[in-house]
């Protein structure tokens, strides 16, 4: 009886491997489909300030997208993506085969969607046996952010700029203030930080004025005299180019950054244009012209070997 459920329990762990490689080479062109999610990525982009315990709950597998520290070892689908899984896999299909009752597992709840505590290989074998639902311990982080059943990583990043955007919009009325401008960022934290550069320049040309510059009017100093300037460098130079998907809301923030850097260490004159050029020359894309040239160049090095020195007594 023992043989028998073991070879059932070592066929199953067989079967679900073979359908993860499956999966995988399926999967080639977009590998990041099949992984599953790390909750601390997730709650690295979230931010969740509190945690609520729920207690037991039904959940739906299909509501299982992560995993708190086997992310690694499971893939999308909760199938094994290690050989090394098979002596713990297989003891907890087999007690499935027997009806065994296990304890719950656990998971953190956020967004909409779960991710394992504890109990990684009850949920893969549950899956392979085509549960629809586990009972679970719960556990909810608090987040404003819905995620989807079919989250990946670029969802994610999607879901939290769709969410910081429309914070940001409703917070300083940027769209309402300058409606010919719109902001698009390619990280999640840069409205945030578009909104302390406000904050700031608010703060600077309120200084010695006896009548306050209100915050509509700030916004707009800013976008004047800060923003649309730096912007108009880059169109001018074409700097974007050199930084393949991104942004000029993106290069702005980075510039802007490198700028102050440059003041503090060579010239607290210099100046914006210049900053925007430097930051390009150092971190961006090379042309394929020049890419082209180096590329020539090395490789004559490698052919061309220069003569030994001569001996001019002989």
């Amino acid at each position: 009886m023992n043989s028998a459920i073991d070879q059932l329990a070592s066929d199953d762990f067989n079967r679900a491997r073979t359908h993860e490689i499956i999966g995988r080479i399926l999967s080639a062109l977009h590998p990041s489909t099949q992984e599953l999610l790390s909750l601390a990525e997730v709650k690295d982009a979230l931010k969740p300030k509190t945690e609520t315990y729920r207690g037991m709950q039904q959940v739906a597998i299909s509501k299982i997208v992560g995993s708190e520290g086997r992310y690694q070892d499971f893939n999308r689908g909760f199938l094994p993506r290690r050989e090394h899984l098979r002596g713990r896999w297989t003891s907890v299909d087999k007690a499935y085969i027997q009806d065994i009752i296990l304890p719950p597992i656990r998971l953190y709840e956020i967004g909409g969607v779960y991710f394992v505590r504890d109990g990684n290989h009850r949920v893969s074998v549950a899956k392979a046996q085509g549960v629809y639902a586990v009972d679970a311990e719960v556990t909810s982080l608090n987040s404003e952010v819905h995620l989807p059943e079919n989250m990946t990583r670029e969802n994610l990043r999607r879901a939290v700029l769709q969410y910081e955007r429309e914070r940001f919009l409703a917070e300083t009325g940027f769209d309402r203030i300058v409606p010919e401008e719109n902001l698009v960022f390619t990280e999640p934290g840069r409205y945030e930080e578009i909104t302390q550069h406000i904050h700031g320049h608010k703060y600077f040309i309120n200084q010695d004025k006896l009548d306050e510059v209100a915050w509509d009017g700030a916004v707009c100093s800013w976008y004047n005299t800060v923003y649309r300037p730096i912007v108009e460098v880059l169109r001018r130079e074409r700097l974007t180019s050199r930084f393949p998907g991104r942004t000029h809301s993106d290069l702005y923030v980075w510039i802007v950054k490198h700028w102050h850097y440059l003041k503090s260490e060579r010239d607290p004159e210099y100046a914006v244009d210049r900053a925007a050029v430097d930051y390009s020359e150092r971190f961006g894309h090379r042309s394929l012209r020049r890419r082209l040239r180096d590329r020539v160049l090395q490789l004559l090095g490698r052919w061309i070997k220069p003569n030994p020195p001569q001996d001019d007594c002989r």
